[in-house]
């Protein structure tokens, strides 16, 4: 487990990421180690602070290396919720691809939304459909909110 500040560093969830070059610029610019996590099929980055970490092939089980390797000082970038909830639960810091911080304050009502949502998804089979698109705002706030936590992890 990293100390604050110490060994930051920053996790990405990196199977249908949509981030992973603005995290990138932001690892540069702070100079920060940064770790794509993925089942493969991601081209590895030739920027010596990044490292692609290639997990076996299954459900989750990026998540469980994420999960198991982060600790308080990092900072993981998911969409994933359940994933996000273990990391927070380990002491890191969490964003979701839009620029939402996800923390001790929040992470329970995400959670349990998400399951709502499922549970409401499952019940009837005409409210499928995805969310909004991902649009350069989103990109924007995301760049914004990870250079934010980096810099409060770095203190």
């Amino acid at each position: 487990m990293a100390e604050a500040g110490a060994s930051t560093r920053i996790f990405i969830d990196a199977d249908a990421c949509p981030v992973k070059l603005e995290a990138e610029r932001v690892a540069t610019r702070l100079s920060v180690r940064m770790i794509l996590v993925s089942n493969g099929g991601i081209r590895p980055s030739e920027n010596p602070l990044v490292e692609s970490v290639y997990v076996a092939a299954g459900p989750d089980e990026a998540d469980k290396w994420i999960a198991e390797a982060c600790g308080p000082g990092d900072v993981v970038v998911t969409g994933d919720i359940p994933l996000a909830a273990k990391c927070v639960a380990a002491g890191a810091r969490v964003i979701k691809h839009n620029g939402e911080e996800l923390n001790d304050r929040n992470i329970g009502n995400v959670l349990a939304t998400r399951d709502l949502m499922a549970d409401l998804r499952s019940a009837d089979p005409f409210r499928q459909g995805g969310g909004k698109p991902f649009s350069k705002t989103d990109r924007s706030r995301f760049s914004e909110g990870l250079d934010r936590l980096v810099r409060q992890a770095l203190r």
